[in-house]
């Protein structure tokens, strides 16, 4: 069955050249395959900020902690952030947790071009698990456990 709601969306001024450029500069510094990839980032970062500034209002240190505890698991933020930290995201941060940014960190890949396909073909493994998708966001503690197999 087809999804109906779309994870991103488009931008407002389509031929807005500043954001052209950034967004070109991104993509090649991260190896993304579309655009779509990059605005399905930004989105996952503005929801975020959106939670963080719903909790800024109702003053809900139950939930601000769960917030932050989710962010820290992700390997986002560090232990002692708050809210305002939440709010100062950038898309960096979390395009670098993404496991294509991380095979090649790790020295696994020369290119993030060549660690797409690595991880497409299922050469990399997280703890003894193949995972198929270079967008999969790698928590803090799985990132010691980033291998490589060849088929041998």
């Amino acid at each position: 069955m087809r999804r109906i709601k779309k994870k991103f969306k488009r931008p407002k001024k389509p031929w807005d050249s500043k954001r052209l450029l950034d967004e070109k500069t991104l993509m090649k510094t991260y190896g993304l395959r579309t655009k779509r990839e990059l605005w399905r980032t930004r989105e996952i970062i503005r929801q975020f900020r959106g939670r963080a500034r719903g909790l800024i209002a109702v003053e809900d240190p139950e939930n601000q902690k769960i917030l932050t505890d989710k962010l820290v698991k992700l390997g986002i933020l560090s232990k002692e952030a708050g809210l305002d930290d939440v709010l100062a995201l950038e898309i960096t941060s979390l395009l670098d947790r993404r496991l294509q940014s991380l095979v090649l960190k790790r020295g696994l890949a020369t290119s993030p071009l060549h660690a797409r396909p690595l991880i497409t073909h299922g050469h990399v493994f997280i703890s003894d698990r193949m995972t198929k998708f270079p967008s999969y966001l790698v928590p803090s503690e799985e990132e010691g456990r980033i291998s490589i197999r060849g088929d041998g």
